[in-house]
C-alpha cells in the first residue's frame, strides 16, 4: 500500500441543475445552500438533514471542494441541499475558483442558508459574508446558529441576538444542533416552505447525486486528513483510477492515488514503513464497504504534482 421552476433560468448552472429523473410529486421543490466561514458545519448539517453522509467532514478548514447535493424528501415536498465550500480570503488558484463555486450556486439556489456557530462570536468574516447575501436577491434568505450542544444558553442567546442584527430581511433565524438533531425538523419545515411549488426534482429514493467514484475519493481524503498538520490538508487531492468488481469473487478492488505537493508532504501521508497509509486504508475501507455493498480490496498510491493548487493544467486534471 505504500506505493501505494417554477420560475427556474434553464441556463442555471449545474451545480443546481438535477440529472436524474425527476418523481411526479406535487408540493414544494427546490435548492437550499448553507454559506458560513470555514468550518461551521454546514457539511455535517448537510448529513444530518440527508439522514446520510454525502458529505465528508472535518475539523480543517476547507474540507469541501465541490458542490455536492444531497436529497431530502418531506411530506410536503423535496429539498435539495447544495453542499459548497467556505468562502475564504483566497491564496491559491485552488482558493478562487472554490470562491467562484460558491458564487454561482448562491446566484442558483431559491434560498441560501447563512450559519454561525453559538460556541463563537459574529466577526468581521461573518458580517462580510452576511452582507454580500444582499447581491443574490432571487435566493430568501435564513439565519442558522449551529452547534448549539456544545453552547451555554447565554452563548445561544447571545448569538441569536448578534445573527439577527446582521440582515434585516431574514425569512427565519433558527438555532439547532446537527450532532443531537435538535430544531433539524423546524429548519426542513422552514426550508421547505420557502420553496416554490413544483414536483420533486429527483426519485424518492436518491440521496445524492455524486458518482461513486467521487464519493469513494472523497471518503479517501477524509481519512487522509485526519490528523496532518494545518498545512497539509490544502494540498491533499485523491483520484480514483479504478473500481472493479473481482470474477468468481465477492471483493471489489478501488485503486486510487492520494496527491500531494512535495516529497515531505508524500513522506507524512505514507508515515513510517507505511504505517500512515495503512491507516488511512483500513479506515476509508471501513466507510467504502457499505457504501459499495461488497468487501473491498483497496490500493492507494501516494504520487506528487508539484505546486497542483496553483497550475491551471493540474486543477484541470483533478477536476477543479
Amino acid at each position: 500500500m505504500t506505493d501505494s421552476d417554477t420560475g427556474r433560468d434553464p441556463e442555471a448552472a449545474s451545480a443546481t441543475e438535477p440529472t436524474a429523473s425527476p418523481a411526479p410529486v406535487d408540493g414544494r421543490s427546490g435548492f437550499v445552500t448553507f454559506v458560513g466561514r470555514p468550518n461551521v458545519g454546514k457539511s455535517t448539517l448537510t448529513n444530518a438533514l440527508v439522514g446520510e453522509k454525502v458529505a465528508i467532514t472535518s475539523d480543517k478548514p476547507q474540507t469541501t471542494r465541490r458542490a455536492i447535493r444531497g436529497i431530502l424528501n418531506r411530506p410536503g415536498g423535496q429539498l435539495v441541499i447544495v453542499d459548497t465550500p467556505g468562502l475564504h480570503k483566497p491564496r491559491t488558484l485552488l482558493g478562487q475558483r472554490l470562491n467562484d463555486l460558491v458564487e454561482q450556486v448562491l446566484g442558483d439556489v431559491d434560498v441560501i442558508g447563512f450559519c454561525v456557530p453559538a460556541t463563537e462570536k459574529v466577526g468581521p468574516g461573518d458580517r462580510r459574508i452576511a452582507e454580500s447575501l444582499g447581491g443574490y436577491g432571487r435566493a430568501k434568505k435564513v439565519a442558522i446558529v449551529t452547534k448549539t450542544d456544545a453552547a451555554t444558553r447565554d452563548q445561544i442567546t447571545e448569538r441569536l441576538i448578534e445573527v439577527d442584527q446582521l440582515r434585516e430581511d431574514w425569512a427565519a433565524v433558527i438555532p439547532l444542533s446537527a450532532l443531537t438533531r435538535d430544531q433539524l425538523d423546524v429548519l426542513s419545515d422552514e426550508l421547505l416552505s420557502l420553496m416554490p411549488e413544483g414536483p420533486a426534482l429527483y426519485p424518492d429514493d436518491v440521496v445524492t447525486d455524486e458518482s461513486t467514484e467521487d464519493r469513494v475519493a472523497e471518503i479517501i481524503r477524509e481519512a487522509a486528513l485526519d490528523g496532518v498538520r494545518d498545512e497539509l490538508p490544502h494540498s491533499i487531492a485523491v483520484v480514483v483510477q479504478e473500481i472493479a468488481a473481482r470474477e468468481d469473487s465477492d471483493i471489489t478492488d478501488v485503486f486510487a492515488d492520494i496527491v500531494v505537493e512535495r516529497d515531505s508532504q508524500k513522506g507524512i501521508i505514507i508515515g513510517h514503513k507505511g504505517s500512515r497509509l495503512r491507516d488511512v486504508g483500513a479506515r476509508a475501507r471501513a466507510q467504502i464497504e457499505p457504501l459499495l455493498g461488497t468487501k473491498v480490496f483497496l490500493k492507494l498510491h501516494v504520487r506528487i504534482a508539484k505546486e497542483w493548487q496553483r497550475d491551471p493544467k493540474q486543477l484541470g486534471r483533478l477536476g477543479f
